[in-house]
């Protein structure tokens, strides 16, 4: 009975390091992520650069699976290449080595004021202004880390139980066994940090050795990548290179490094011996481990990215495809509020072309565009059923501004997907027109060529304000639009003049009037997109069509 209470204990202090390791993670991602995410887009090619990114942005947030959704955001948006996000990526293998520093302080005495931390984050986060709360998140959640530690070094401290893991580590005292182990638990745990926690408290507590925990941080190193490799099941070809990439390297590592460990164990362990603590020795091992690896992976970065390409090959283009956003992203919202708006803009893209090709078959009747635009109104309807089903999953994870950004973004999607209807209605009377054997006049298709150009106008000026860079003049998309107005009201005199000369047929008529009526609706969605990106907030302008 003993024996099940106290791995009951163990299980219990596990699941709340876990907690608090989120907790902490999740709130310091809500106050640095952005800041963060800046200082990742301004690495260059310098490698060292890129490790010292990796490495700081990592201890500062907490999470090295954050930092490589923040390099595969940058990569997948064409802001970095692979070879620029491999080094951060290193560097946040080190930087995530911070909470296994931090999990060796249990071993002194001021853990317990560390894990008096909870409270006063808890009270905190009582406090609706999202800096505090926030503050208090992180303070909370480092508190609760402490208790976790404190759960599991009080049930690995019995000696039934630590007689039973003993015995269990004496049979199973095999380098390769114990790599595998690491492999598991991490996996499960879906935290390497957690397992080097667990690693630091049983070797504290004398359950198993320093030798032993060489092998499970090993092994804890490798089955960190597990949770990244299932990640990219289904996601871009960039997201899945990254994951290779990370198990390459840390496959890589574990294959230079268990025969040196298991030639050297006891020469190791001599020299780790000279500093004070056990739990000391274990996290600096993790440490000391995931610099050397670095070290020695970072002058063949080119060949690893190579070797990663050459096993992912690049997808052809396909119609249904997501480009720019997956899951994963959800993990740092920052970068997957940056990589939605690529996604919408690729969208927004998509239905420009699609109007343009159905524009010109309306003028032609020529017929070679019809399939395409029907394949690229099916991808925008796909776009605009998964962007809309990702800013669902987005929405509860941004606070400040992000909120009114992504709130803009379901706005700007339907508006997308309309424009598309729109271009898809025009092919609609283009092939209605070609079956009666009709077609506009000379006069008729100038007239339309007028007020498409305007449109096109707006068009470029709504894809324009989807770059932060530049600030267009929304006052110019709003009198472009009141021009597609004015021009609908003296199109639909100039058509009624031309019926009652009998210069015009009423079926062409009734043609005529349903495109200069697509093409002022398009002007509406366009002067919405245009403010809903450049002002999410929506002050200044109403949207003028829904």
């Amino acid at each position: 009975m003993v024996i099940f209470t106290s791995i009951l204990a163990l299980l219990a202090g596990v699941g709340v390091l876990i907690t608090g390791m989120n907790l902490m993670s999740s709130h310091l991602q809500k106050v640095a992520g952005p800041g963060m995410k800046k200082l990742i887009g301004k690495i260059t090619n310098n490698r060292f650069a890129g490790i010292g990114v990796g490495a700081a942005v990592t201890a500062i947030i907490q999470s090295s699976a954050a930092t490589t959704v923040m390099a595969i955001g940058f990569v997948n948006a064409g802001a970095m290449t692979l070879i620029q996000a491999a080094p951060i990526i290193m560097g946040a293998n080190i930087g995530t080595t911070v909470t296994g520093l931090l999990a060796s302080l249990s071993s002194l005495d001021i853990s317990i004021y560390f894990a008096s931390f909870a409270f006063i984050g808890v009270m905190m986060m009582f406090i609706k202004k999202p800096r505090y709360h926030n503050i208090g998140g992180i303070l909370c959640g480092l508190g609760l880390l402490f208790i976790g530690l404190d759960l599991m070094s009080a049930a690995t401290s019995n000696p039934e139980i630590k007689e039973l893991f003993q015995s269990i580590f004496y049979y199973i005292d095999f380098p390769l066994l114990l790599f595998l182990i690491g492999i598991v638990l991490t996996a499960i745990m879906q935290s390497s940090s957690a397992m080097i926690s667990m690693c630091i408290v049983l070797a504290t507590s004398n359950t198993i050795t320093v030798g032993d925990s060489l092998f499970l941080i090993i092994g804890a190193n490798v089955g960190t990548c597990v949770t990244s490799l299932i990640a990219t099941i289904g996601t871009s070809t960039n997201a899945k290179r990254t994951g290779i990439l990370h198990f390459v390297i840390k496959l890589l590592g574990a294959i230079i490094f268990i025969p040196f460990m298991w030639i050297f164990k006891d020469n190791v362990v001599d020299l780790l011996s000279h500093i004070n603590g056990v739990s000391f020795q274990v996290a600096l091992c993790h440490v000391i481990y995931n610099i050397a690896l670095t070290i020695i992976m970072l002058p063949f970065i080119k060949y690893l990215v190579r070797f990663v390409e050459i096993i992912v090959k690049e997808k052809e283009t396909e119609m249904h495809g997501l480009k720019y956003i997956d899951d994963l992203e959800l993990r740092t919202p920052a970068i997957a509020v940056m990589q939605v708006k690529k996604e919408i803009e690729n969208m927004a893209f998509l239905a420009k072309e699609n109007l343009e090709k159905s524009f010109y078959e309306l003028c032609n009747q020529e017929g070679k565009y019809d399939d395409e635009i029907d394949k690229r109104e099916n991808q925008i309807d796909y776009l605009n059923s998964e962007i809309t089903s990702f800013l669902i999953k987005l929405s509860p994870l941004v606070d400040g501004n992000s909120v009114s950004q992504v709130g803009s973004y379901y706005h700007v999607v339907n508006d997308i997907e309309r424009i598309g209807d729109h271009a898809e209605n025009f092919l609609h009377d283009t092939l209605q027109m070609k079956d009666k054997g009709i077609k506009f006049s000379d006069v008729a298709i100038n007239e339309l060529r007028n007020m498409f150009d305007i449109v096109e106008k707006m068009f470029d000026l709504a894809i324009r304000s989807f770059d932060t860079t530049v600030s267009i003049n929304l006052q110019e998309l709003s009198i472009l639009e009141k021009n597609t107005d004015e021009m609908k009201k003296r199109l639909s005199i100039s058509h009624f003049e031309r019926l009652a000369q009998e210069d015009c047929t009423m079926e062409l008529g009734a043609h005529f009037t349903s495109v200069i009526s697509g093409l002022e609706r398009v002007g509406d969605h366009l002067v919405n997109i245009g403010y809903s990106i450049q002002n999410p907030t929506g002050n200044q302008l109403p949207r003028i069509i829904e």
